[in-house]
């Protein structure tokens, strides 16, 4: 798997898990305690996230930061 095909799967799963939650961006980047567009970014896999926002983002979403990188739907 490429790294670009990896950020998409992340981003995708991302977006899964906030829309579930019916969550914002800005509510999840305010619950994480992350710039929006920062947020923005990595849902749409144009950056490679640190362990710590992945971790943040996990928390926001109210799920353990191994379902993030889980990536079957």
């Amino acid at each position: 798997m490429s790294d670009n095909e990896i950020l998409l799967k992340l981003a995708t799963k991302i977006i899964y898990e906030r829309k579930r939650k019916n969550l914002s961006q800005e509510e999840v980047a305010s619950l994480a305690n992350i710039n929006m567009r920062s947020l923005s970014l990595i849902e749409n896999g144009q950056t490679n996230a640190r362990f710590l926002t992945l971790y943040r983002i996990a928390n926001a979403l109210n799920i353990d930061i191994s379902e993030l990188v889980n990536f079957r739907l």
